[in-house]
């Protein structure tokens, strides 16, 4: 007998995307598997890692955590979408780029996700708040201090790119 299968519809980097799934196809699976975004990282699979955040609704969540079909409906950011509307790097992919804030670049696209959703709601952090919004992702490479710095840049990055331009 085969599983029972479900249609998920879901707006991805502002995208509408369809596809059939088992009711335990996860978040994280789907994206990867059957829409073919990769940058979507599966770490450690329970939540604690943060390198599969992704944005539902605007709100960094775990992909690993939820189901597909709990996703539908909804609109999702992945790191793919945290782009300029020219396809210029976002201001944090901008800053990673160039505060080195990555390495081996596993944990990037949590923190890209993470670091996007929370410059919307703090647009002007300090060094605390900043390691504050990064504490729930993980890196085993940077030891965070490059990770903190292009925080602070994004948030700037970000100022200078909604100013008005005279």
């Amino acid at each position: 007998m085969s599983e029972q299968r479900h249609q998920v519809t879901v707006t991805v980097n502002g995208v509408t995307r369809r596809g059939d799934v088992p009711a335990r196809r996860l978040l994280a699976d789907f994206l990867r598997m059957d829409l073919g975004l990769t940058g979507t990282h599966l770490g450690c699979e329970h939540g604690v890692c943060g390198a599969c955040t992704v944005l539902l609704d605007g709100a960094p969540v775990r992909s690993c955590l939820i189901f597909a079909v709990s996703a539908d409906g909804h609109e999702i950011t992945t790191v793919e979408g945290c782009v300029e509307d020219d396809d210029q790097l976002g201001p944090v992919q901008q800053a990673f780029l160039e505060c080195h804030g990555l390495q081996c670049g596993f944990c990037t696209p949590g923190f890209i996700t993470t670091i996007t959703a929370y410059l919307e709601e703090n647009p002007k952090p300090t060094e605390e708040e900043a390691r504050e919004a990064i504490g729930g992702n993980l890196c085993r490479c940077t030891g965070y201090q490059n990770i903190v710095k292009a925080v602070l840049r994004a948030a700037e990055i970000k100022r200078e790119r909604e100013a008005p331009h005279e």
